[in-house]
């Protein structure tokens, strides 16, 4: 049988740039709490990363997909190869990264997980959904629950011994959580018996890890309606005793796995909860009602994961098209496109292709500096908490306003980037002799789990807008005039700059629109235009980040003799970025006109006049 063809890409050198010129790894490590880390150390954890996600889970990706999940006995069963690449990965150490000393791990910088992140998803989505799950559900656990609940459950979910879930969503509920039927009633014992059916849960069964654990939202007896009254339980595959031993099946059944148009190799399951009356759960953290709130920082962590894996996506689809539009001859040069004699020239010649590889560079480095610069938010609220606590909120606030930005706008141009991708292949792209068209499929999911990208538009305009009097929305803004005034000047950058200036100006105006909205009850409009104005606020973030690196890159070049291989490197972020400035960023301000319009079409127009259906 011949080997397994692996196709996955990333750059090396783009990372490293991210990740120690632009957003200075070493201003971080070598202290609380992470003293152990450094940048020769995150090379490292880079080029492993990497060897592993091409040697292993790169030639997994297009063999799950045609083979999928089956179901046997009730159980499922994950496509080949899996069982021994999650063996692998936990063994060395690639999903310990993240995880706290305290409970076995590593502890390094969020900055370099989710660089990690990003290779393992872009190997292999739907095998990566299984451990980015357990991770995310051993996180609440550790930070909702018990002592005696954080010693039974988390660092065998985090060493991969156990896997987990979130369930969330029921037949009749989807984005409406608060209408869930699901039900707890509590026994003597202080457990409590679960009822219900959950839907869409991504591994919510698999022959990968010993035990799952289920985070499950339902309502006790008497609770508040809508999602006030949802509590969050504890709800193993298999029952736990006392001494961390395995019983028997907990009455969580399998009904069935969906069939999906992508991510084939992660199964999206069908659970029932206590059909035969004997699903026990215990309540997270012996709290009632409180399971939207515990259950929201599982949410958070996801979908900035969602955002990761719509970037991942894109980025490989990317360097795939790239690599292909070198190889491929077609057609002579643009500058003789009337001489039929003249040889054929790769179509990385021509001028369209070039657009489109352009825009995909720009797009995957600008979305990649934008979940890093959320990343060093992170890190940097961890490590100033206790130590100055005014910037450590500071950061916390950055990382709450940018995390619907990361995993919607990641998310739709993640999808886009990979339709661009495939057409640089042409019609070669449509076939499965390529791996472009996988990606299509797989990368469309993130735009509508965790939260549909609407979802992330309400939320950011509806809270994060506001929140701490808007503090936060106004200390982005003054991030970006910080830099505007720093580098309006700039002998390559400047013209860009001033064009970051004018979107900074406009985002401003539109917040004001909503707002005023807001205050006129004019829910409607603001409802129309949630999406647009997240994208408005991503399209600067990404622009301004785009053009930092530019300014960084310039200032390096000109350090380095003629021929350097880094040169070239160095010469490619500063067209990315002003690509992108002359491009993308002057949207913002015809967005913005759009927005203030008010246009109110889709609510005027009678239901009857959309069509007979």
């Amino acid at each position: 049988m011949a080997a397994a063809l692996n196709w996955y890409r990333n750059d090396l050198r783009e990372l490293s740039f991210l990740l120690l010129e632009q957003f200075k790894l070493a201003e971080l490590t070598g202290q609380p709490p992470y003293e152990a880390w450094g940048p020769e150390e995150a090379k490292s954890i880079l080029q492993e990363t990497y060897r592993f996600c091409r040697e292993v889970l790169g030639p997994l990706n297009a063999s799950a997909d045609r083979t999928g999940c089956r179901l046997e006995n009730g159980r499922v069963r994950t496509p080949a190869g899996f069982p021994d690449a999650w063996k692998q990965l936990y063994e060395n150490g690639f999903k310990s990264l993240g995880v706290s000393p305290e409970h076995g791990g590593q502890g390094a910088p969020v900055m370099l997980t989710v660089l990690s992140e990003e290779m393992l998803s872009g190997a292999n989505p739907a095998f990566a959904m299984y451990p980015g799950l357990a991770f995310g559900a051993a996180e609440l656990i550790r930070e909702c629950a018990t002592a005696e609940q954080v010693k039974r459950y988390v660092e065998r979910m985090f060493n991969g011994t156990w896997g987990g879930t979130m369930c969330l969503t029921e037949p009749h509920a989807g984005t409406d959580v608060g209408a869930a039927k699901s039900t707890a009633t509590r026994q003597p014992d202080g457990t409590y018996k679960l009822k219900g059916t959950k839907i869409y849960i991504s591994g919510g069964d698999h022959d990968l890890a010993e035990n799952i654990i289920h985070l499950v939202l339902a309502r006790v007896e008497g609770a508040p309606p809508g999602t006030k009254g949802l509590s969050l339980f504890i709800v193993p595959r298999n029952r736990v005793h006392a001494d961390g031993t395995l019983g028997d099946n907990n009455d969580v059944q399998v009904a069935s796995i969906e069939h999906k148009m992508g991510i084939n190799g992660s199964a999206t399951c069908v659970l029932n909860f206590g059909e035969a009356d004997g699903c026990v759960g215990e309540l997270v953290g012996g709290a009632e009602n409180a399971g939207m709130a515990q259950m929201f920082r599982m949410m958070n962590g996801a979908r900035i994961a969602v955002g990761i894996q719509g970037l991942a996506a894109a980025s490989s689809a990317y360097l795939n098209a790239l690599e292909y539009a070198k190889d491929r001859k077609q057609g002579p040069h643009y500058t003789k496109w009337k001489d039929p004699t003249v040889p054929r020239v790769s179509i990385l010649e021509h001028p369209d292709v070039r657009r489109m590889l352009l825009d995909m560079k720009a797009h995957v480095e600008g979305t990649r500096a934008l979940v890093m610069k959320l990343a060093r938010h992170v890190d940097f609220s961890r490590a100033l908490r206790g130590k100055d606590d005014e910037k450590a909120s500071y950061h916390h606030g950055q990382v709450e306003l940018l995390t619907p930005l990361v995993k919607a706008f990641a998310s739709d141009e993640g999808f886009r980037v990979c339709a661009t991708a495939l057409q640089v292949y042409g019609g070669a792209g449509y076939l499965k002799d390529h791996p472009v068209e996988q990606s299509v499929r797989d990368v469309k999911i993130t735009s509508i789990y965790e939260g549909t990208n609407h979802v992330q538009a309400m939320d950011l305009v509806g809270r994060k807008l506001g929140q701490a009097g808007g503090q936060y929305f106004q200390a982005f803004l003054a991030d970006v005039g910080a830099f505007v005034e720093a580098h309006r000047s700039h002998p390559v950058v400047g013209k860009a700059v001033a064009t970051l200036a004018s979107g900074q100006e406009n985002l401003m105006s539109a917040a004001m629109g909503l707002f005023g909205w807001s205050q006129s009850g004019q829910l409607g409009v603001i409802g129309l235009n949630a999406n647009r104005f997240l994208n408005m606020m991503a399209r600067l973030a990404v622009g301004w980040l785009l053009l930092d690196g530019a300014v960084l890159a310039d200032a390096a070049q000109e350090k380095l003799p003629e021929g350097d291989a880094d040169r070239a490197f160095y010469e490619g972020k500063k067209q990315a970025a002003l690509w992108f400035a002359r491009n993308e960023l002057p949207k913002v301000e015809a967005e913005a006109k759009l927005l203030l319009e008010q246009d109110a079409s889709a609510l005027d127009i009678p239901d009857a006049g959309f069509g007979a259906g």
